[in-house]
């Protein structure tokens, strides 16, 4: 691995009083050179996120952050760092995770932890125990890299985790 593999995540997205922790594993190229979580125009996350809240799909990354916020909702990832060829989670290789219980302390309103596919819960149990008081999903991965699963489907899943 070189040095242009070497990935840092975002600080988290997080307003007042926050619900749901949503968790990713680390942006993808595209999202790092935005600075904008789920950038990729095919991630679906957005679109998920408006739809289940009932908001106008926005392209504007503010309008999207704000969205997520005043429905209680947090973004993070896993991973603080990592060496990653190209974007995709099966190439995360030593991975420095977030401190992500510390923020759970300092937001006693987070309930609900979802991870935003299979490798972020892997990653997340590897570096941390569930803390107890919590609930936790693992949500389909709303990477255009995970095809085996429809907009539809990836849809139904996310409303089963965000609004049980």
């Amino acid at each position: 691995m070189t040095n242009e593999d070497y990935s840092q995540s975002f600080l988290p997205l997080i307003g007042t009083t926050p619900k749901i922790l949503i968790l990713g594993t680390m942006p993808g190229k595209e999202s790092l050179s935005q600075q904008q979580y789920y950038a990729h125009p095919h991630n679906v996350f957005w679109k998920i996120i408006f739809e289940i809240f009932k908001g106008e799909y926005s392209l504007n990354y503010q309008q999207r952050t704000t969205f997520a916020l005043k429905n209680k909702l947090s973004l993070w990832d896993v991973c603080s760092s990592c060496f990653r060829k190209g974007s995709l989670d099966s190439n995360i290789k030593s991975e420095t995770p977030n401190q992500i219980h510390p923020l759970i302390e300092q937001n006693t309103s987070i309930s609900k932890i979802i991870f935003n596919g299979q490798k972020s819960e892997k990653l997340y149990k590897k570096h941390f125990d569930q803390l107890l008081n919590k609930k936790y999903f693992t949500a389909l991965s709303t990477s255009p890299a995970n095809s085996m699963y429809n907009y539809n489907q990836k849809l139904e899943h996310w409303k089963i985790g965000l609004l049980s």
